[in-house]
């Protein structure tokens, strides 16, 4: 037996809609499983992507524009 992973949409028919075709030597029945995300798996304190990337731009700005504060200075640095 062949495994292949793919990604697909279930449109609102309840038909998949696979998003690359197969590429297969001949039709062929297959055996199909579907993982679907469920809302009870997406943890609602993990930060957006969108916001995590908007973060990562802003301090490099800051950086490439001289608004750091050298290690040193840092306030929130404790000494063990």
């Amino acid at each position: 037996m062949k495994t292949i992973k793919t990604t697909a949409k279930i449109d609102e028919n309840g038909q998949l809609i696979l998003d690359k075709p197969l590429i297969v030597t001949q039709p062929q029945s297959v055996h199909v499983i579907v993982l679907m995300v469920d809302n009870e798996d997406i943890d609602p304190d993990e930060t957006p992507t969108e916001v995590v990337i908007e973060g990562i731009r802003q301090g490099l700005y800051e950086a490439f524009t001289g608004q750091t504060i050298p290690y040193s200075e840092d306030l929130f640095l404790t000494e063990t």
